[in-house]
């Protein structure tokens, strides 16, 4: 009877260790408190994703229990981000906020007294890695599948607790201070069955300086390097690729078989390391070291000696430049004022001044008592002028047409 109790001990241990799977852990993530009693189901962080609808796998239906404020990811522009991925909370250095209130680390191992099973890998050769995406949005709920670009990517995961997550050297700053990550990774076929792990955090980007470029428009990875069939590099996507959405019923972007998944390794042409092919020429926003996000800079400033066309909403207005009152308007405006429109020039420039327009620069005089008009100005002015135009033709034209027909 007791060989028998010992025998069931031990089949129940072993059913506990398959469940057991992986999520990272940070106070910056979308449920990070979440309990085994929370849903009406155990949906911890590291419960897999399998067959889910779109509201349940989305940020892993976790939206609703958001980090504190002032609690973000800090990923270092050219540096190494290290996260903690384990099969519970208890396993990381956040075990006294865990249900258990006990350190269960066990050195950098992330599934504390279970075997490689929990994380579905039979071995260091079959891990099949995973990857943290970004989306430059503050609102959470303005985020799409589409709009996350994946950034880094580590091929040897889930292995250890602390994974390293390089980031590219050219990474833009949050533009309203904090953006928006997420943690993905699919396992290999050759150990458990199929799932999806997604992880929301919010994430902030340092160490960014003035060649930070903008993150171009991701688009789907595609299989190129299959080792059943060789390597296509002509079907690589090359550029910023989405995440691998995929096995759930619904908002599935990647519609593979269970025994062939979409991986975050070579299969796909996701490289280790930091994807430094994300970017566009566009520079991107960096961060002052005293904290100011510098917004980026397209073309140079003007300057005391030139007017710059308007190219930004937080242009002056044209208007801005004007001095004179509407009174001392003078009808000799020059024709060549149509061509130019003000910045941030607080005087109007004055007689002989090189002036730039969308055509390049021009050298044009400038009358002294003329005041430029925005071409709004000048479309209104017309339009008065027509309009007394007509009245006066209609009262001399009306006028001739009633003296000639009016004994009819």
């Amino acid at each position: 009877m007791i060989r028998l109790a010992s025998s069931l001990l031990a089949t129940l241990g072993a059913i506990s260790t398959v469940s057991a799977h992986a999520s990272i852990y940070h106070p910056s993530m979308y449920g990070f408190n979440v309990t085994a009693e929370t849903f009406g189901r155990d949906f911890r962080p590291h419960v897999p994703l399998d067959h889910e609808l779109f509201k349940d796998w989305w940020f892993h239906g976790h939206l609703d229990y958001p980090p504190h404020d002032g609690d973000v990811f800090e990923l270092p522009a050219g540096g190494t981000a290290v996260a903690e991925i384990a099969c519970h909370k208890s396993a990381t250095s956040y075990w006294n906020t865990s249900e258990s209130l006990k350190d269960g680390r066990q050195g950098n191992y992330p599934c504390p007294g279970q075997p490689l099973a929990a994380f579905h890998t039979t071995g260091r050769d079959g891990v099949t890695g995973c990857a943290m995406a970004i989306v430059d949005k503050a609102n959470v709920h303005d985020i799409k599948p589409e709009d996350f670009t994946i950034f880094s990517v580590n091929h040897a995961c889930v292995w250890t607790r602390d994974t390293e997550f390089p980031v590219p050297a050219k990474m833009p700053a949050c533009k309203d201070g904090v953006c928006h990550c997420a943690w993905f990774w699919i396992h290999s076929p050759n150990s458990g069955s199929m799932q999806m792990y997604m992880t929301g955090f919010k994430c902030k980007v340092t160490n960014t300086n003035e060649s930070a470029r903008k993150i171009g428009k991701p688009s789907l990875a595609r299989r190129c390097h299959d080792p059943e069939i060789g390597f296509d590099e002509k079907n690589c996507t090359v550029g910023p690729k989405q995440p691998l959405y995929w096995y759930q019923k619904e908002g599935n972007t990647f519609f593979e078989d269970t025994y062939h998944p979409p991986l975050y390794n070579d299969l796909y042409d996701f490289k280790h390391g930091a994807q430094e092919d994300i970017f566009t020429d566009e520079p991107g926003y960096w961060e002052k070291s005293n904290g100011v996000v510098v917004a980026p800079q397209h073309g140079a400033p003007a300057t005391t000696t030139s007017v710059a066309v308007a190219t930004s909403a937080s242009t002056t207005s044209p208007q801005a430049a004007v001095t004179s009152p509407a009174s001392s308007l003078s009808s000799s405006t020059s024709s060549t004022n149509a061509a130019v429109s003000t910045t941030t020039s607080e005087k109007p420039a004055t007689t002989g001044t090189k002036q730039e327009s969308n055509q390049g620069l021009i050298d044009t005089e400038v009358p002294k008592n003329c005041v430029r008009r925005t071409p709004e100005q000048k479309r209104k002015r017309a339009m008065k002028r027509a309009a007394k135009a007509a009245r006066e033709h209609h009262r001399r034209f009306g006028t001739g047409l009633r003296s000639l027909f009016g004994g009819l």
